[in-house]
């Protein structure tokens, strides 16, 4: 078992491998990790981990006009997450690898990462100014039947997107666009998708990409028929993830 040991930025939100993740960053803590990450050298990967907060929302949310820190109270680390904050995560999360962090004149943090490594939560440090996860590498399986599912997959999504769209507007999407090697099909269809938060982790803990793609083609094709029936729903950008305000 290989296990590591990183910062952990848990988000209401899912991050799968190979999807971008932009973050702002406003509160102390987060703040703090930032700092500690850029004294890591320019040749060596910035990580952490990220994982989802299992009632999809953070019970301590960052106040609005923030950054004001003299209008909050102290924080710890573990605020809004109980007395053993690993009871409010989900156990499986994503590696990100943070490819910019800026730091503004407010001291809040401008941060542009990438997920790469899934990882099982196995412990929870709060001893210091951030939680500090003790983490396992999951390993990517492609499991039986994973090539002849990506493509039904790719077909079933670019029908879902059609129709998320809508008959008179164009495709989110042109084939040219969309990858085949099976993982990269599974992570980026699960990010994709609009599905919600407890969706989303279980297509992250997916025991292999076949498992994970054969889920995904049940959850398109009856988000499509839903979609069929509604008629006057808006066009949703797919390809446009949101900020993170923490």
């Amino acid at each position: 078992m290989t296990t590591v040991r990183l910062p952990l930025f848990p988000l209401n939100s899912v991050l799968f491998p190979g999807l971008v993740l932009p973050l702002n960053v406003f509160e102390e803590r987060y703040r703090a990790m930032m700092r500690e990450l850029l004294k890591t050298g320019d040749e060596e990967a910035r990580r952490f981990a990220v994982v989802a907060i299992r009632d999809g929302r953070e019970v301590a949310p960052t106040a609005p006009g923030l950054p004001d820190q003299t209008a909050l109270p102290e924080r710890g680390p573990t605020a809004g997450f109980g007395p053993d904050p690993i009871q409010a995560f989900h156990r499986v999360g994503c590696v990100a690898d943070a490819a910019t962090i800026r730091e503004r004149e407010d001291g809040s943090f401008e941060v542009l990462a990438t997920g790469t490594t899934r990882v099982r939560l196995l412990s929870v440090d709060s001893s210091g100014p951030y939680l500090v996860a003790e983490l396992e590498e999951l390993p990517e399986d492609g499991g039986e039947g994973a090539g002849a599912l990506a493509e039904g997959v790719l077909r079933a999504f670019r029908n879902y997107q059609k129709r998320l769209a809508g008959a008179r507007e164009r495709s989110l999407s042109s084939p040219a666009d969309l990858p085949d090697e099976p993982s990269v099909v599974s992570y980026l269809v699960a990010a994709a998708a609009v599905l919600d938060i407890p969706a989303k982790q279980r297509l992250l803990q997916a025991p292999d990409t076949a498992t994970r793609l054969a889920e995904e083609l049940k959850l398109l094709r009856a988000e499509t028929a839903v979609i069929r029936h509604l008629p006057s729903l808006p066009a949703v950008d797919l390809t446009r993830a949101p900020t993170s305000p923490n």
